[in-house]
Formats: structure tokens, C-alpha cells, sequence
């Protein structure tokens, strides 16, 4: 057997996140063929371990019932840089994939929790979807996904069609939105226990798994902080921008600065700041407005980083009641003062982009 055509036998075995040849991917870092002794040398970046006993298996497979091959010998190569999705083995990296359909990928994003993040992103979702745009929402906050309680479908499972490379998962759609979440797939007092590697191939997954169709805008749910998650995405997919959320809280700005630093160092367009909860208003008193969480720490870490500050979303107590009973305000109370803050942030960002 030749070298060319042992690669040609090769040449089916696909990563299951982008459905990408490994041979296009590059992850054969060698095949060679000695007498009847097949090696193939493997170099997996970090985020594709979860596949390697599947890979290798395959490797085995497509050599079997050959006479003239004796044996398969599989080495397996510790990527350079496991932390770079993309690393081909060969010192290049692999361009970013868009997910097939979906024109626009905006990240919500914050340093720290308890901001009101997910409230955001999954109201933001819910205004474009009001002004007709086709709208998917991927909540890649695997640790505390909160995104099937806000939107009522905590109780729904997405169905899976397909097996293997071709396998793909439905996404809920809900309140005028298609949503995928790790939220959907485990029971609501499961913890998740997982370490990066993992991590990366669930988002990998749900990004080019997932069945978005066409779709204007995919608003991406990120967990707080600056982690794999992160990372993995920017890393992945090609972003039209990142919204950083924060609170007029000075204690907050100090996350949110980490979490803008690492976008600008992976050359990811941020869009611009979202002060979130920067007045409350009550609901017997509709037209007064107190600061409770202090004001201006949305337009300092604008102004420091030279970004817009693009809304100052207030908060009521039908934000929260939405939140609970699986139906955001926008859609809730469209006419409450949160609401129209959202519709005209949504104007905001498409006059950006």
C-alpha cells in the first residue's frame, strides 16, 4: 500500500464539532506506510480529546480487511499549543468557521456574576426577534445555565436526530427565539463537573451540532470571567462583536476591565458597555427612579477603555416576576420603561454594526 492511499482511507474520519476532515484539519500529523506497518501520528489540540478514543478507533477501522496491512500503529502527539483552536500541527492556524446560516455572533459578557448577564442577553435576543429579525440564543454558561427558566422551558428536551459526525440537536424555540442549553440536557439539580477539554467540545458542539437553520443573529450567553468558555468561542467562530455587562457598582469594574483586556488581546470587536440595574423603579411609583447600586460605574469603564456606553438599563419587579415565570419583560410588559430601554439598546447595535 501507498502512503496516498492509506491518506485516502483516511480521509472520511471527521471532527464532530465543525464536521471538518481530520485530514483538512491537519490533526494526521503523519501517515506513513513501513513494509505492512501503517503509522498514522495524531496530534489533537486540547478541545478535540474528548474524541480521541472514537478517533482512533476509526484510524483502526478503515485499515481492517486489508491483506496486504499487518498492523495500525497509532502515536499520539501532544499539540503545541493545545490552547489554540485550530493548531493544524504544523505551526498554522486554521481560520475561523461561521456556523452555516447564521449571518451575525454577538457574546454577552461580563467580569463577574450576579449582573444581570443572562436577563440581558436573553431579553436582547427577544427584542431583535420583535423587530422580525430570525434570532438563536446559545447559553454557554455550562456551569450555571439559567437561560430554559427565563424563556418556560426548563421542562423540554431537545430532540437529537442523526448519529455520529451527522448527528444534530433541535433547539427549543421559545418566545420567538431557537435556544440551545446545557440547561436542556441535564437534570436542574445536576452539577457539572467538567475540566476544559470537556467544556470546549460541548460549546464546539452546540455551535456547529445544532441545528440554527437561518438565522440574522446568534446571541451567545458566556459565563462570567475570563475562561475557557471564552475562549473557546472567540477562538471558534467569527464574532461581530462582544457587549460587556456591568452594574454602576465601582466593586464590579475591576472584573469587567480583566474580561475587556482579554477580548482586545484576542482582537474581538467590542460593541461597547451595558450599565444593567442602574436605577430601580418601583411599581407603585413609576416615575421615580433610585440608585441603588450607586451610578457611574458603567460610563467610567466606557470612557477608561474609550468604548460607548450603549444603554443604562433600569430594573422592576416584572423583570425579575418575568425572569421566574419564563416570560421577559420585553415580551411581558413591552411598554415598561425596561423594556423600551431594551428596544432602543437593540436600535443602538444595529446602527454600530
Amino acid at each position: 500500500m501507498s502512503e496516498e492511499e492509506a491518506v485516502k482511507l483516511l480521509s472520511s474520519i471527521r471532527d464532530s464539532g465543525s464536521n471538518r476532515t481530520l485530514l483538512e484539519l491537519g490533526w494526521f500529523d503523519q501517515i506513513s506506510v513501513k513494509a505492512s506497518k501503517v503509522i498514522v501520528r495524531l496530534k489533537l489540540p486540547s478541545f478535540a480529546q474528548t474524541q480521541r478514543d472514537r478517533i482512533v478507533e476509526e484510524t483502526k477501522s478503515a485499515f481492517k480487511g486489508i491483506n496486504d496491512i499487518s498492523s495500525v500503529q497509532i502515536e499520539l502527539s501532544n499539540s503545541s499549543n493545545q490552547g489554540e483552536i485550530g493548531n493544524n500541527g504544523h505551526g498554522e492556524v486554521v481560520s475561523l468557521q461561521p456556523i452555516p446560516g447564521v449571518k451575525q455572533i454577538i457574546a454577552v459578557s461580563s467580569g463577574k456574576g450576579g449582573v444581570g448577564k443572562s436577563t440581558v442577553a436573553v431579553n436582547l435576543a427577544c427584542a431583535l426577534s420583535q423587530q422580525g429579525f430570525r434570532v438563536g440564543l446559545l447559553d454557554a454558561d455550562i456551569y450555571g445555565p439559567n437561560t430554559p427558566i427565563m424563556l418556560g422551558v426548563s421542562n423540554q428536551t431537545p430532540e437529537v436526530i442523526g448519529s455520529g459526525a451527522e448527528q444534530k440537536i433541535i433547539p427549543i424555540e421559545s418566545c420567538g427565539i431557537a435556544m440551545v442549553s446545557m440547561g436542556l440536557l441535564i437534570d436542574e439539580d445536576q452539577a457539572v463537573i467538567w475540566r476544559g477539554p470537556m467544556l470546549n467540545g460541548i460549546i464546539r458542539q452546540f455551535l456547529y451540532q445544532a441545528k440554527w437553520g437561518q438565522r440574522d443573529f446568534l446571541v451567545v450567553d458566556l459565563p462570567p470571567g475570563t475562561g475557557d468558555a471564552q475562549i473557546s468561542l472567540a477562538q471558534a467562530v467569527p464574532m461581530s462583536g462582544v457587549l460587556i455587562v456591568t452594574t454602576p457598582q465601582k466593586v464590579s469594574l475591576q472584573d469587567s476591565r480583566r474580561g475587556l483586556a482579554m477580548f482586545k488581546q484576542m482582537n474581538i470587536p467590542i460593541l461597547g458597555i451595558i450599565e444593567n440595574m442602574s436605577s430601580f423603579i418601583p411599581p407603585d411609583n413609576p416615575e421615580k427612579q433610585y440608585k441603588l447600586f450607586g451610578e457611574g460605574g458603567g460610563k467610567t469603564l466606557a470612557e477608561d477603555n474609550g468604548l460607548p456606553l450603549l444603554a443604562q438599563l433600569p430594573f422592576e419587579m416584572r423583570s425579575f416576576e418575568g425572569d421566574d415565570e419564563g416570560m421577559p419583560i420585553v415580551l411581558q410588559s413591552p411598554n415598561s420603561k425596561t423594556a423600551l430601554a431594551f428596544q432602543e439598546l437593540v436600535n443602538v447595535i444595529l446602527n454600530n454594526l
